[in-house]
């Protein structure tokens, strides 16, 4: 069991096995049919897979991903071994900092960009200096900011 607290509680404290009761399902278009058969609880960890020693957790700073739907101060599970494709997003060590961005390939030449159409950012060519660390897999957003 977990304390009754109203502070955040680190991973750490989670007791293995401790699962979140699902109260019910909240419509935000037509019903499922499947609806009638959900597990009536389910745990954050297993969900998000973070019980693996390649998911890493990492806070996003900035709107350089808005209209990918990664927004400033969301956080975004990463996997270390998941092997970037075209079209992924990913974390990437781009002049010495970690950068959250779509990889791109075009023509065979990889390119790591921002989906923030209101911005300019400058090109950004995945060459030597650059480090694709992982894909982003998950995100969690917090509705109350």
């Amino acid at each position: 069991m977990l304390p009754n607290t109203n502070h955040p509680v680190p991973l750490t404290a989670v007791p293995p096995g401790f699962r979140l009761r699902v109260v019910a399902s909240a419509g935000a278009g037509f019903p499922s049919p499947a609806q009638d058969w959900e597990d009536d609880a389910l745990s954050l960890i297993e969900l998000l897979r973070l019980d693996r020693a390649a998911a890493f957790v990492f806070r996003i700073s900035g709107s350089s991903m808005a209209d990918a739907g990664i927004n400033d101060q969301d956080i975004v599970v990463v996997d270390r071994d998941a092997k970037a494709r075209n079209g992924s997003i990913v974390i990437a060590i781009v002049e010495g900092g970690f950068v959250c961005r779509q990889l791109v390939i075009r023509q065979g030449v990889g390119y790591l960009e921002p989906r923030n159409a209101r911005m300019s950012y400058p090109l950004c060519i995945c060459d030597e200096t650059v480090e694709i660390w992982g894909v982003v897999r998950a995100g969690v957003r917090d509705y109350q900011r």
